[in-house]
């Protein structure tokens, strides 16, 4: 059974989501505030956490952030609805997806097991010990790490997934609508920005270990595509 993180401080809606997601197979535990969710979530393992933004003592942004320094554990932020800057901030600092608040109980799942199904991906098998690779880009499948000319680059689950589309097509452009799908298990939406900001991400930290800030360029009207040049 997923042991999932709640960190919410709206305890009814608290109450009937760990309800739902129960009957849904999940094992949950509930934090109340920012706080008290920085110290479940660094104590025990989860398979994912769902993070409001407004919370008391640390805000979601600030309970991602301390999170994000020593974990990796995939966060699915509730955010208010509309708010887009919400949204990209928290996928800025290294959210995995956000869902608008309130929320579809049965959206919440399906978003959860999209971002288990991409965590669990993690688990090496036979077909995916071997490593993809673009010049000194290189992607190890099995343990879903990332080197830059041999030098560690921290992605989240979701950026991975991400740049191993990239690479998988590299010279190839990709549209926002595939990569959503294929990364994000669902359909891109009017105004969605996350594959923009993952992708915004994934260049700062290959930029930061040294690749060209072209490495990943953005056809406009049209998608990304990884150049297949390499770097000098």
């Amino acid at each position: 059974m997923n042991k999932l993180l709640l960190i919410d401080d709206d305890k009814e809606l608290s109450q009937l989501l760990s309800e739902y997601l129960t009957t849904e197979g999940f094992e949950v535990i509930a934090a109340y505030d920012g706080e008290a969710g920085v110290q479940l979530a660094t104590q025990d393992q989860y398979a994912a956490i769902v993070l409001d933004v407004m919370l008391p003592i640390h805000n979601g942004f600030e309970v991602l952030k301390i999170l994000r320094k020593t974990h990796q554990t995939p966060v699915l932020m509730l955010t208010a609805k509309g708010d887009t800057v919400d949204r990209v901030i928290g996928l800025e600092i290294g959210a995995d997806d956000y869902l608008p608040k309130p929320c579809d109980p049965r959206e919440l799942v399906a978003r959860i097991r999209a971002i288990l199904r991409r965590s669990h991906s993690n688990e090496p098998s036979p077909t995916k010990l071997e490593k993809i690779s673009s010049g000194p880009l290189v992607l190890h499948l099995g343990s879903r790490h990332v080197t830059w000319n041999n030098s560690e680059i921290v992605l989240t689950g979701t950026e991975f997934s991400v740049l191993e589309i990239l690479v998988r097509q590299a010279g190839q452009v990709i549209s926002k609508d595939d990569m959503t799908e294929q990364a994000l298990n669902r359909k891109l939406t009017p105004y969605d920005r996350s594959i923009d900001v993952h992708v915004s991400n994934i260049r700062k930290k290959l930029t930061a270990a040294g690749a060209n800030k072209e490495l990943i360029i953005n056809v406009r009207g049209a998608g990304y595509m990884l150049t297949l040049h390499e770097d000098k």
